[in-house]
């Protein structure tokens, strides 16, 4: 069903095409200005981009127009102030002096509730709406299980020869503690409790694209952000055309492209095979898994979600990576608004209704 509200990743890989643009660093351009556009009063906007690489694991990316590099700068650095502290409310590995973060409900589930910010509160009250609205197909409280494939997949990606897969026995064993209901989220006292002791969140599939959408709602108009491939367009380009966007081949470079799409103001989020996997006996396993049958889909490559909300497409290509093409539709069919592109494993494009207006073409 629909969400309730529209407040809000998995391999996240798309990447934003470019063109034209002078390489730079933190709002730095690396020799002449790339280009410039009058604005609507008559002063001359430069493009700038922007590039960090320490939050989420990943890289983000921000590409705007600006009247000097100064004012381009000072939005940036807002912008990566706010990220991070995002970054570190949701982090799952490591504790901040000061913050109770989702790895402090972790370390203490089964015990007493915790003392968390409104904005942990706000990410685990979409993630409950996620839960419902995908039947359960996004599951921010699969820590227990994915805990146990991120260890196998560690040790097979640092130690090839000693790769294996997580035991069955002990995967069903830790099925038995994702249930949502282990989860009590306490709104007026903005407290977070997780009452089994062998349970735990893991919000990987959700908390970038959800972290994306609530920080870039505060850029100016006409901005492009990826934070790790969860793209964010803020308003069309100063000359009204969109932003140009490619969805990556699996079988590519970073710069090879399945597909290119352009919008100018929405998201799209993908979820793929091709960025965090390990080998065992020859077989390749990613780490996006079915919470059913606990182990990586096979049915795609990569999923990519076009909707006006970060957080909402970072949910739905997680879940429609673990469904075949007929019950993703229906399930994509719930989000009014909403294109998928499915990339299948012999590396035909399958779109769903609405995707194709889209697509760019030279």
């Amino acid at each position: 069903m629909p969400f309730k509200t529209l407040r809000r990743a998995a391999a996240l890989l798309l990447a934003a095409l470019l063109l034209g643009l002078a390489g730079c660093s933190e709002g730095r351009p690396e020799g002449p200005p790339a280009s410039a556009e009058p604005s609507g009063a008559g002063a001359e906007l430069t493009r700038y981009q922007a590039q960090f690489l320490e939050l989420f694991d990943t890289v983000t990316t921000v590409i705007g127009y600006a009247e000097t590099e100064e004012e381009f700068s000072e939005t940036v650095n807002a912008f990566r102030d706010e990220l991070r502290e995002y970054h570190e409310l949701y982090d799952i590995y490591n504790d901040y002096e000061g913050v109770n973060n989702i790895k402090t409900i972790n370390d203490g589930a089964g015990g007493e509730p915790v003392k968390v910010d409104r904005r942990i509160i706000d990410l685990l009250l979409f993630c409950r709406e996620m839960y419902e609205a995908t039947e359960g197909r996004t599951n921010v409280m699969m820590g227990s299980v994915l805990s146990l494939w991120h260890d196998a997949r560690e040790l097979g990606i640092n130690d090839p020869e000693r790769a294996e897969l997580p035991d069955m026995g002990e995967l069903e064993a830790a099925k038995g503690h994702t249930g949502f209901d282990a989860l009590v989220i306490d709104e007026e006292n903005s407290t977070v409790q997780i009452t089994d002791p062998e349970a735990s969140l893991d919000v990987g599939a959700v908390a970038k694209g959800y972290a994306t959408q609530r920080v870039s709602e505060g850029l100016p108009g006409g901005m492009l952000v990826s934070v790790g491939g969860n793209v964010y367009a803020t308003g069309p380009k100063p000359d009204g055309s969109g932003w140009v966007i490619g969805i990556q081949d699996p079988d590519g470079g970073a710069s090879d492209y399945v597909q290119r799409v352009s919008f100018a103001r929405s998201c799209m989020v993908s979820s793929g095979d091709y960025q965090r996997y390990y080998y065992v006996d020859g077989v390749r396993y990613h780490h996006i898994i079915d919470p059913e049958t606990l182990m990586p889909p096979s049915y795609w490559r990569a999923v990519s979600v076009i909707y006006p909300d970060s957080g909402v497409a970072d949910g739905l290509s997680t879940a429609l990576f673990c469904l075949n093409q007929e019950d993703g539709q229906a399930l994509l069919d719930e989000f009014p608004g909403a294109a998928a592109l499915w990339i299948a494993p012999d590396g035909e494009l399958i779109s769903s209704e609405g995707f194709e207006e889209y697509v760019y073409e030279e």
